[in-house]
């Protein structure tokens, strides 16, 4: 896909690694359809945006309020007349172990909010967005790409189950997306980052930074205009679908 010109929409576009993707495609000429909850950081995102000389118009979007969804998706579509890729960056975290305990005495659980809140944003906010963008997409008759952050937590990590089910369960959907969507021309592909240097990482104690960077073969946290970088060259390469893409240093190795 030649992106110049193109829609590109991407939530949990506010900070993070979701304003280095818009700033990614948007350096390509792409314009930019930016979706968070926090109306200040949307703001932000867009005239960073605009600044490179394409159009970034943010939308204001709670990913799990489905009517929500539906119209900010619905607005794309009047506003700019088309969508060409979909980034499915919105997620928190909600850390804990499943049974915490000393001595044999439980301390403490994960609760269900803990749970639920996870899984409602990194697992059903993906569902719903993916759906309505497939969904405008199809429509417009331009085919297209989605594009998940899933990450290397998929595979399993300490104090993390309801993340790591939720990015598990991303990177499934991506491939079944693949195969679902293919007849319309659209592909979908899952990106898995390591760590980066993002805020909930910047607000880590420094001893627990200096582990984490440790564990990494390469020695250090991601940038995530690495993880832009891989976001654009999914878009690009008309031949990438159904794959979860690994950038994490080599920590899965």
């Amino acid at each position: 896909m030649q992106l110049s010109n193109k829609v590109v929409a991407i939530t949990g576009c506010g900070r993070g690694l979701g304003r280095a993707m818009a700033l990614a495609f948007a350096a390509r000429g792409a314009h930019i359809a930016a979706i968070d909850v926090n109306p200040a950081d949307l703001e932000e995102t867009c005239a960073d945006c605009a600044a490179l000389g394409v159009r970034a118009v943010p939308y204001r979007t709670d990913v799990v309020d489905e009517p929500q969804v539906i119209a900010s998706f619905d607005a794309i579509a009047a506003d700019f007349g088309r969508l060409d890729v979909l980034v499915n960056n919105a997620g928190i975290t909600r850390d804990a172990l499943l049974v915490k305990a000393s001595n044999g005495a439980v301390v403490s659980k994960m609760s269900l909010a803990q749970w639920d809140a996870v899984l409602r944003v990194n697992l059903t906010g993906v569902f719903l967005c993916g759906r309505e963008g497939a969904e405008r997409m199809i429509r417009l008759g331009n085919g297209g790409v989605i594009i998940n952050i899933s990450s290397v937590s998929r595979e399993g990590n300490a104090g993390q189950t309801n993340y790591s089910a939720a990015k598990a369960g991303v990177a499934a959907m991506s491939v079944v997306w693949a195969k679902e969507l293919a007849r319309h021309g659209i592909r979908s592909a899952a990106i898995a980052p390591g760590f980066c240097a993002t805020d909930i990482l910047a607000a880590m104690k420094p001893e627990l930074l200096a582990r984490l960077k440790a564990a990494v073969p390469l020695q250090r946290l991601g940038d995530p205009a690495e993880i832009a970088a891989t976001a654009v060259f999914v878009a690009e390469n008309e031949f990438v679908t159904g794959r979860v893409m690994e950038v994490d240093g080599g920590l899965r190795l």
